[in-house]
């Protein structure tokens, strides 16, 4: 029975890899690509591990596998946040049809804060 749902949570794993593989493949900008394989990875992994933990069923086995998942779910979704943000900020262009910006009008808003509280000099804060 283990090595059934061991399998099933394997090829579950393998199929939100490979649809992550295909999203960095068809999606059209380098933002929605490291979201697609952001998202698909973590998923993709988590599921392995825990098929791991299933097949063994050993503790010392279960705690490093869910340590690991912990790891990976608090690294993977940071990275490529950070890989995008780079991105962004070094000018790699959205994709033609995407409709609004949002960082680029909270960045005009904050340099306009900035710009206010730098005129009022430095006593006003």
């Amino acid at each position: 029975m283990k090595e059934l749902a061991a399998a099933i949570l394997l090829c579950l794993g393998s199929a939100f890899m490979l649809l992550g593989a295909v999203g960095v493949f068809r999606f059209p900008d380098l933002y929605s690509r490291v979201q697609a394989s952001a998202k698909a990875a973590t998923l993709g992994v988590t599921l392995m591990i825990l098929a791991l933990t299933i097949f063994f069923a050993d503790f010392g086995i279960t705690v490093s596998a869910l340590l690991v998942i912990g790891f990976f779910c608090l690294t993977a979704p940071v990275a490529g946040h950070m890989i995008a943000r780079a991105a962004y900020f070094s000018g790699v262009p959205l994709w033609g049809d995407r409709v609004t910006d949002e960082l680029k009008k909270a960045l005009e808003e904050q340099e306009r804060r900035d710009a206010r509280t730098a005129s009022r000099g430095p006593d006003a804060g």
